[in-house]
């Protein structure tokens, strides 16, 4: 069974005040809150079995979503005393993820991605083969440099001209993560940038709608252009 983890532990600190009484995950956007979006994509792909990590409020997430019965789906929790990072997070929760690969989805941005694609890609990873598929957008205006290059084949590489933005979308092999050590804050670049180093990392470009809900002020453009589309 292939599983998915939200990322839903950070501070949201360029969402304040917003996030000062409630995690950026359930900040609403589109008459419902962001992660619920996340959840029921997810669902619809054919997701069962959710992982969610928290820190900051993280009792409010749990209160608000408990275990995920409501939304057709089951939650296990990860709670993280601090916030570990990226990479940090997942590695603490390896035993909630089992060791198959995953799926791992940002819990702050909006995105129509094909989640049974990326589940279907998931599966084919492997120890001593790739070990990360990311899904890449075109750079936003708020961060024209982007990360890293994609090739025509597919092969995503950290250094090199034109560079596409990495969405925070992504499927991984627990192998990944094996040399971190748990509770410790890890983040997710520079194990990527060791692995395409290696040749161990695919990707591809999504050329939909996504948005990195970062600020307050692209929160509002995101629930005024949702609730457009709903009248």
């Amino acid at each position: 069974m292939t599983r998915a983890m939200i990322l839903a532990a950070g501070r949201g600190e360029r969402m304040r005040p917003l996030t000062d009484h409630t995690p950026k995950p359930l900040l609403p956007v589109g008459g419902k809150p962001l992660i619920v979006w996340h959840i029921e994509r997810l669902r619809a792909a054919g997701f069962s079995e959710l992982v969610i990590n928290h820190a900051h409020l993280g009792h409010r997430l749990e209160e608000a979503l408990g275990d995920g019965a409501a939304l057709g789906v089951r939650i296990a929790w990860s709670p993280e005393a601090s916030a570990l990072e990226t990479a940090g997070g997942i590695r603490h929760a390896l035993p909630l993820l089992g060791d198959a690969p995953f799926v791992v989805v940002n819990g702050d941005v909006f995105c129509d991605a094909d989640f049974a694609a990326l589940r279907n890609t998931a599966q084919g990873l492997r120890t001593d083969g790739t070990l990360a598929h990311l899904l890449l957008v075109d750079n936003p205006e708020h961060h024209p440099e982007g990360d890293f290059r994609l090739d025509p084949d597919g092969r995503i590489h950290a250094d090199g001209q034109p560079r596409l933005t990495f969405s925070g979308l992504g499927a991984y092999h627990p192998a990944l993560f094996s040399a971190l050590a748990d509770h410790a804050a890890a983040k997710l670049a520079p194990l990527l940038r060791m692995a395409m180093n290696a040749g161990k990392v695919t990707g591809r470009r999504h050329s939909g709608r996504w948005i990195d809900v970062g600020t307050p002020q692209r929160l509002a453009e995101l629930d005024r252009a949702l609730r457009d589309t709903q009248d």
